[in-house]
C-alpha cells in the first residue's frame, strides 16, 4: 500500500505540471486558459495558431504520463506503475499549481496507455485519429478513444487493463461535460478553429 500512495504522489506531482501554459506564455501567448475552452492542453494550444506549440505540448503531456509509469513500475513494480499513470491523470486534470483546474487528460492518457500496453495505445490512437478524420471534432476523437480502449484490453484477455483504462476513460469523460454538452447541441468547435 505504502507503494502504491508514493507511486500515486510521484504521477500526480509529474501529470501536474502544465506544459500548455507554461509554453504558451514562454512564447509570448499569455495565458491559454483566457482563450477557447480555457483548457491547458494541445487543443486548445492549437486555438493560439501556433501548431509547434500545439505539438509540443501534445508531446510533453504524453511524456510526463509515460514517465510517472514507467518510473514507478522501475522502483516499486507493475501494478505501482498503473497507480502512478492514474496519478499523472489526476494531477493533468486537477493540479494543486492552478487551483486544480487543468487539463481534459486526453495526450496524458495517450502517453500513460502507451507506457502500460504498446498495443492498447496504438489501437486507441488508431481509433482517434479515425474519428478525427471523419469529424474533425477532437473531445469526439478523444471520447471515442477512450472507449475502444478498456474494449480493446478485454479483447486481448487483460482485465487488469480494461479496469485501468476505464478509470482513464471515466476520468477523461468527466473532464469533458462541457464538450459533450457542445457535442449535442451540435456547437463544438472543428479542430484547428481558434474558437
Amino acid at each position: 500500500m505504502a507503494a502504491w500512495l508514493a507511486a500515486l504522489a510521484l504521477g500526480y506531482l509529474l501529470g501536474s505540471v502544465p506544459w500548455g501554459l507554461l509554453l504558451t506564455r514562454a512564447a509570448g501567448h499569455g495565458d491559454v486558459r483566457a482563450i477557447g475552452s480555457g483548457s491547458i492542453g494541445a487543443t486548445n494550444v492549437l486555438r493560439t495558431g501556433n501548431k509547434g506549440l500545439a505539438a509540443a505540448t501534445l508531446a510533453l503531456d504524453a511524456l510526463k504520463g509515460a514517465a510517472a509509469l514507467l518510473i514507478a513500475e522501475a522502483v516499486w513494480g507493475g501494478s505501482a506503475g498503473l497507480a502512478a499513470g492514474f496519478g499523472a491523470m489526476l494531477g493533468h486534470a486537477f493540479p494543486v499549481w492552478l487551483g486544480f483546474r487543468g487539463g481534459k487528460g486526453v495526450a496524458t492518457g495517450a502517453g500513460v496507455i502507451l507506457a502500460a500496453a504498446w498495443w492498447l495505445g496504438l489501437a486507441a490512437a488508431l481509433v482517434w485519429l479515425a474519428t478525427a478524420a471523419l469529424t474533425r471534432l477532437s473531445s469526439a476523437s478523444a471520447l471515442a478513444s477512450c472507449a475502444a480502449a478498456p474494449l480493446v484490453a478485454l479483447a486481448a484477455g487483460r482485465t487488469d487493463l480494461a479496469l485501468f483504462t476505464a478509470g482513464i476513460a471515466a476520468l477523461v469523460v468527466l473532464r469533458h461535460r462541457d464538450n459533450i454538452a457542445r457535442l449535442l447541441a451540435g456547437t463544438e468547435p472543428r479542430i484547428g478553429r481558434k474558437t
